[in-house]
């Protein structure tokens, strides 16, 4: 089974592209999933991110205050390094399991999307890798629009990535992802057809 990276910075589309994706019937394993479910209560992981944070990270209702957690990670590398060594083991077991299910069922190929794709090194077992791209301005509105950041909260979450240009240089295709709906499947199809081989088309999803 082929493997295809998805990967972006935050805020660039990687959701609407694995969307369209989805639609096109392929199957595509999403690591921020993995990860929530890799730190609900009452798991290991879970345990192991309180005890490094404290009770400060805890919300109402017992579980994760993700909101409390980012501002804290992003404005400390070390807080963010420690957080990830916590997570990431957890959340490739995790894709280990679905994706040994999708080559049970035969599945010829899969997507998983990651954002931290090239900073964890994992584009060496990717058999390519999509990059969706979109400029720091544009992010930083959708981040104020989406997640009510500020700008120098939404900066210093892009800035706690690889640069975009770095980025561009290690992906497989890049999905510039700077206008409509329409444009970005058209787009997805080129980068398709350049990382697969294979075409297919893609069609915007309803908003």
């Amino acid at each position: 089974m082929k493997l295809i990276g998805l990967t972006g910075g935050i805020a660039s589309g990687k959701s609407a592209v694995a969307r369209m994706l989805r639609a096109a019937g392929v199957p595509v394993i999403d690591a921020d999933l993995l990860a929530k479910e890799a730190v609900a209560p009452g798991t290991t992981t879970f345990g192991a991110v309180v005890a490094r944070f404290g009770g400060g990270v805890l919300a109402p209702d017992g579980g994760l205050d993700r909101k409390a957690l980012g501002a804290l990670v992003f404005s400390d590398a070390a807080a963010r390094a420690d957080l990830n060594a916590i997570v990431h083991p957890a959340v490739a077991a995790l894709a280990a399991e679905r994706l040994d299910a999708l080559r049970a069922q035969g599945a010829p190929l899969a997507v998983y999307e990651v954002p931290l794709l090239f900073e964890s090194g994992l584009e060496r077992v990717m058999g390519a890798t999509l990059l969706v791209a979109a400029p720091e301005d544009l992010q930083v509105q959708r981040m104020a629009t989406r997640d009510g950041l500020d700008e120098a909260a939404a900066r210093a979450r892009i800035a706690a990535q690889l640069p975009l240009e770095e980025k561009r240089k290690r992906a497989t295709a890049v999905i510039d992802n700077d206008g409509t709906l329409e444009q970005l499947a058209l787009r997805l199809g080129a980068a398709w057809r350049a990382a697969t081989g294979e075409d297919r088309s893609f069609v915007a999803p309803q908003k």
